[in-house]
């Protein structure tokens, strides 16, 4: 089964080797036919400390669990 990768923005930095990631998709209403933006935070683990800021875009991987609340890792900073 392929892991899942998502890009989203850096929201803040916690901890030495944990970012924030807010991920932003569009679905589609199944009554009015309008899209709408949905949001949903990831907290991702980072190899190196201070190597991103708040507001990077970054491409997150799906990861075994590092912690309770840390199932994604980052792979790179992507353009933005």
């Amino acid at each position: 089964m392929p892991k899942k990768i998502l890009i989203g923005k850096v929201l803040k930095i916690s901890g030495k080797n944990t970012i924030s990631v807010e991920v932003e998709r569009e679905v589609l209403h199944h009554m009015y036919n309008k899209l709408i933006k949905k949001t949903k935070k990831y907290k991702a683990h980072v190899e190196r400390e201070n190597q991103y800021k708040a507001g990077d875009v970054v491409s997150i991987i799906e990861h075994r669990p590092i912690s309770k609340t840390k199932h994604w890792l980052v792979i790179e900073k992507s353009g933005n």
